[in-house]
C-alpha cells in the first residue's frame, strides 16, 4: 500500500507587514533571525534523520527563502519546487491534487507555507474540517502520515514541533 509521510513547514520570521520598501505582502523577505533560526532547525531536521523527495514552497519570497535555507543545508537543491498551491489562501483541494500528481510518487514531501494555510492543511487532511485549532509557530514543523491521500479525512498526526523543540533538537 502507498504511504505519504507530509511534513508542513511554516516559513521563518520575515519583515514586518508595513515595513518600507515592501510594499506587496508577497515580497516580504526573511530576516537575519529568521535566516539563522531556520538554519538551526534544519540542523534538528538532520538530527533526526529527515529525508524528503521532494520540497514544495509557496511562491512568496519568505517561503521561497525558507525552503531555499533548509534545502541548501540538506542537500536538496535539486528537490525544490515551486507550488503556487501554497500561496497564502489557497485552496487546500489543490494542494492535495498537486501531491497526488507528483511523479514518481513521492514517500516523503517537504511543504513550506504559511499560516493560516498551514494550520488549515493539516486540520482538513486529518480530520475533514478546517476549523480543529491547531497552532503553527514561524519555523515550526508538523508530520502527517496517510496511506491514501484524498481531500478531507485522510492522515493521522504523528508530531508537531515548535521552533523552540526544534532548537532543542539541534
Amino acid at each position: 500500500m502507498y504511504r505519504m509521510n507530509l511534513y508542513l513547514l511554516r516559513h521563518g520570521i520575515a519583515v514586518e507587514p508595513g515595513t518600507p520598501g515592501y510594499a506587496k505582502d508577497a515580497d516580504r523577505p526573511l530576516t537575519p533571525k529568521g535566516e539563522r533560526k531556520l538554519r538551526n532547525i534544519a540542523s534538528a531536521m538532520k538530527a533526526l534523520e529527515l529525508e524528503f523527495d521532494r520540497v514544495l514552497f509557496s511562491p512568496y519570497v519568505r517561503a521561497r527563502g525558507t525552503a531555499v535555507i533548509i534545502a541548501k543545508e540538506l542537500g536538496l537543491e535539486k528537490k525544490l519546487e515551486k507550488c503556487d498551491a501554497l500561496t497564502p489562501g489557497g485552496n487546500l483541494r489543490e494542494v492535495v491534487d498537486v501531491l497526488n500528481h507528483l511523479k514518481p510518487a513521492p514517500e516523503n514531501v517537504l511543504l513550506v507555507g504559511h499560516e493560516p494555510s498551514m494550520s488549515e492543511l493539516a486540520a482538513f487532511l486529518i480530520s475533514g474540517e478546517t476549523t480543529v485549532s491547531i497552532t503553527m509557530r514561524k519555523g515550526g514543523l508538523c508530520k502527517l502520515t496517510a496511506e491514501s491521500l484524498r481531500p478531507g479525512r485522510c492522515a493521522s498526526l504523528d508530531w508537531l514541533l515548535t521552533p523552540k523543540q526544534m532548537s532543542l533538537i539541534g
